[in-house]
């Protein structure tokens, strides 16, 4: 294992990638030490003004510095580094970085790239001198030169017969390897270092993560929530036709009607969900000014629905009357689901800064839970991303579900943690719902 373990740099392709990498700060280098020679000449030489040797001095300093800390000359190092290096290494973010944390990160940009050239000339000045020469070493122990090279430095060599050739031609060629290869991997820990994400770039992205992450969530609540009750709904009111086929034909008339106008709705709904997917434009959503729709499918599987509105809804901000609309769906259809058409009453009160919605049903034992009901953990998500509140819980054999939703214009939602999060007093008895009946 150590021989092989000694063997690896000079066998493996990721050596000689990492050689090209540096090799390349090598080539960048260049341009620098022919002006600085340029200009050194231009200095000893003394006829040309002070004044323009410093004004040129300034310009040509200045365009050598400015290009370490552009973002480009850092978003080049990182495809670079990432292609050659082996290193993973986001993207620079799109949106620039401003003041001081643009500064930092430019900084180490900036030295990177002066390591990257520094380190480019060493490795380059290992493969002119000692590399050249252990060819050398090993071409004139072979013969194969004839005789015709004879490079002054290798008096010695020749006096001990040449037996001394191979093997200090061989040692340079595998020194240079591996010196080649420890640059490669140092450079391969430090690119992280020195081109890696801020501070400020790793919180941006994880709040562009954290953003996704609630996208798609919200998204499956939209789905759970709009199919779920259109799935509930129709189930009932086909249960219901088929026993009432032969005895109350115009009932179950009514029943297929309300299960087309159902699916309807559901396919808009899902409709909407997909366009969300596709489309950068938000789609238009329900809002509470819809609820006569959702009770009208809600009433034609049998159940009461007795409903008492207080205040206008129409000036409630968008996400609140969809959010609401979005919490009365979702306990109508708990109720259908796990008590089955039983009178449901159903209070929602607006008065400007609050929208209240309050539902009570019976608990008739009819269903047993469901296994892996989301219906109560949806509300609660839809409630804290509002900043807002609710209670769920049995008293004295009905289920109520109150919820407190701030619906003041302008007002910003306080986005508390969805799961495991702090809560209100009285949330802590919201999961008690997914182990009984009704909302």
């Amino acid at each position: 294992m150590r021989v092989r373990a000694a063997v690896r740099p000079l066998v493996s392709g990721g050596t000689y990638r990492r050689a090209v990498h540096l090799l390349l700060g090598g080539v960048l280098l260049l341009p620098y030490l022919l002006v600085a020679g340029m200009l050194a000449q231009t200095f000893a030489v003394g006829q040309v003004p002070r004044g323009v040797l410093a004004l040129v001095l300034a310009l040509t300093v200045a365009i050598g510095v400015v290009p370490p800390f552009l973002r480009g000359t850092r978003a080049l190092e990182i495809v670079a580094a990432r292609s050659l290096l082996g290193v993973d290494l986001p993207d620079p973010p799109e949106t620039a970085e401003r003041g001081r944390a643009a500064w930092e990160t430019r900084s180490r940009a900036a030295l990177w790239f002066a390591v990257h050239l520094a380190v480019g000339g060493l490795v380059g000045a290992l493969i002119l001198v000692p590399l050249v020469t252990g060819v050398i070493l090993v071409v004139r122990w072979a013969g194969a030169a004839g005789g015709t090279v004879d490079p002054p430095w290798l008096g010695p060599l020749e006096e001990q017969g040449g037996g001394l050739l191979l093997p200090v031609g061989v040692a340079l060629l595998v020194g240079v390897v591996y010196a080649v290869a420890g640059l490669g991997a140092l450079a391969a820990v430090m690119a992280p270092v020195l081109l890696g994400p801020s501070a400020a770039e790793r919180i941006a992205a994880l709040e562009e993560r954290a953003a996704r992450l609630a996208e798609r969530n919200r998204l499956a609540r939209e789905l759970h929530d709009s199919i779920g009750h259109a799935l509930t709904v129709t189930m009932l009111q086909a249960s219901a036709a088929l026993h009432l086929l032969d005895t109350d034909p115009a009932f179950a008339r009514q029943a297929l009607i309300a299960i087309e106008e159902t699916g309807r709705a559901a396919t808009e709904d899902l409709d909407r969900v997909l366009g969300m997917l596709r489309e950068p434009e938000p789609p238009s959503w329900p809002g509470m000014a819809d609820l006569d729709g959702l009770l009208a499918h809600s009433r034609g599987t049998g159940a009461a629905v007795s409903t008492r509105v207080e205040g206008s809804l129409a000036g409630l901000p968008e996400p609140v009357s969809r959010e609401g609309y979005r919490i009365v769906q979702e306990c109508l259809t708990n109720a259908l689901r796990h008590a089955g058409p039983v009178p449901v009453t159903l209070r929602v009160a607006a008065d400007g800064r609050t929208l209240a919605i309050e539902v009570s049903n019976p608990v008739t034992g009819r269903r047993a839970r469901e296994a892996g009901g989301r219906g109560l953990a949806g509300i609660r998500e839809r409630v804290t991303l509002l900043g807002g509140a609710m209670t769920a819980g049995e008293e004295s054999g009905r289920w109520h579900v109150s919820v407190r939703l701030p619906a003041e214009r302008g007002r910003k939602a306080v986005r508390r943690p969805v799961d495991g999060g702090p809560r209100r007093p009285g949330e802590g008895t919201a999961g008690a719902v997914e182990e009984g009946e009704g909302a």
